[in-house]
């Protein structure tokens, strides 16, 4: 056992699905205030969100996590109960386990021992800690970051504990992200009888070529950072369920991860440029999850690359792949902002778990990113 393996579990053992945080934050709150963290809970609407600081100077090194996990699915699909954190062949399995409990409980002892070891140390070190990410993701970070602002109180390297890793830990971090671009398009028709297509308007079939150019389009070919923008279709409700009725109405949802070649409003003109130009009768309504961002080769990548190699002795792949995280709402601000954190092969399924000796070696890695960017001369 090891400090971080039994906090993991006390953390892991709080039935904190999204929005609950169940006690989680109010934990770390009184674990770091002997170390001089100060403690700050907002929250909004239904979401607890936690802002914790040491310091009071530039720069500020912030560790952001969640603390809300996804839902178990069935329980009888389980080993072992979910919020039962149990230790079978060098896995620590649970709700939460890589997802991202795991990577706070590293978080929080890496802050410890980096304080114990540097209690004079230069600039700041905080937590943004939110129950809300696995969500709609609109009362969590991007509320906290917007009080932030309205103080000037800003965030200049910020390190996200969200599971990077693909096959050992710190083989892959994320210095970046694709934005996500959501639609969801109501194609005007008339209802009308199939025997009669002459007295109705058929949504479907209005539709369909404009679809098929959307998807035939090549939107970018990607950069040195990220690959090419991707369009897809997710959902097509139409009709009323009989054979032989032509509906009136038909929706579609699609979404496009785009990379910083593209823009929102970019991509917004050429769809509806597309639809207009098919005559569609239409109705679209527009979700921007984040624009893409991107932490080129500075000190913060530079910190996590050099303390990887020294922990693990690998040299790790920068990537903007995967879905969005919310380092969206703090990159904004300017930040330097990284996503490193366990394996992820698990997260979200049956058996969520990640390994037993992965949590201390992560703990060591952030210590080390700690000490490099803010120990005393």
């Amino acid at each position: 056992m090891s400090a971080t393996l039994d906090l993991a579990i006390e953390l892991i053992s709080r039935p904190s699905v999204t929005p609950l945080d169940e006690g989680c934050q109010q934990l770390l709150a009184d674990r770091l205030a002997p170390l001089g963290f100060v403690a700050e809970h907002l929250r909004f609407e239904d979401v607890d969100n936690l802002w914790l600081r040491r310091g009071t100077s530039s720069p500020v090194f912030c560790f952001a996590g969640h603390t809300d996990v996804v839902p178990t699915g069935p329980l009888e699909a389980w080993a072992s109960h979910p919020f039962q954190p149990e230790i079978r062949d060098g896995m620590l399995y649970g709700r939460g386990a890589a997802d991202m409990k795991g990577s706070i409980a590293a978080f929080v002892v890496a802050a410890e021992t980096f304080v114990r070891e540097h209690p004079d140390h230069q600039g700041s070190i905080a937590f943004l800690i939110t129950s809300d990410e696995e969500g709609p993701s609109i009362n969590g970070t991007v509320k906290v970051v917007e009080v932030l602002e309205k103080r000037n109180e800003k965030i200049d390297w910020c390190l996200v504990g969200e599971p990077s890793s693909t096959c050992c830990v710190g083989d892959v971090v994320k210095n970046g992200r694709r934005g996500s671009l959501g639609g969801k398009l109501t194609v005007l028709g008339q209802q009308g009888h199939v025997a009669y297509p002459h007295l109705a308007d058929n949504p479907i079939h209005r539709v369909a070529p404009a679809l098929a150019e959307l998807v035939s389009i090549e939107w970018d070919q990607g950069n040195a950072f990220f690959p090419p923008t991707s369009f897809q279709i997710s959902n097509i409700n139409g009709g009323t369920g009989a054979t032989n009725v032509i509906p009136g109405t038909l929706e579609i949802v699609f979404n496009f991860r785009f990379s910083t070649e593209q823009t929102e409003a970019g991509l917004r003109e050429q769809v509806e440029a597309i639809f207009n130009r098919h005559g569609l009768r239409y109705e679209l309504e527009w979700t921007l999850s984040g624009n893409p961002f991107l932490t080129p080769r500075g000190e913060l990548v530079d910190a996590s690359v050099e303390a990887i190699r020294a922990v693990s002795r690998q040299e790790t792949e920068l990537s903007t792949s995967g879905g969005t995280s919310d380092g969206r709402f703090i990159a904004p601000t300017g930040a330097q902002v990284m996503e490193l954190g366990p394996v992820n092969k698990t997260i979200h399924k049956v058996d969520e778990c990640v390994a037993v000796n992965d949590l201390d070696a992560l703990t060591i890695i952030y210590e080390k990113i700690l000490a490099r960017l803010l120990a005393s001369a």
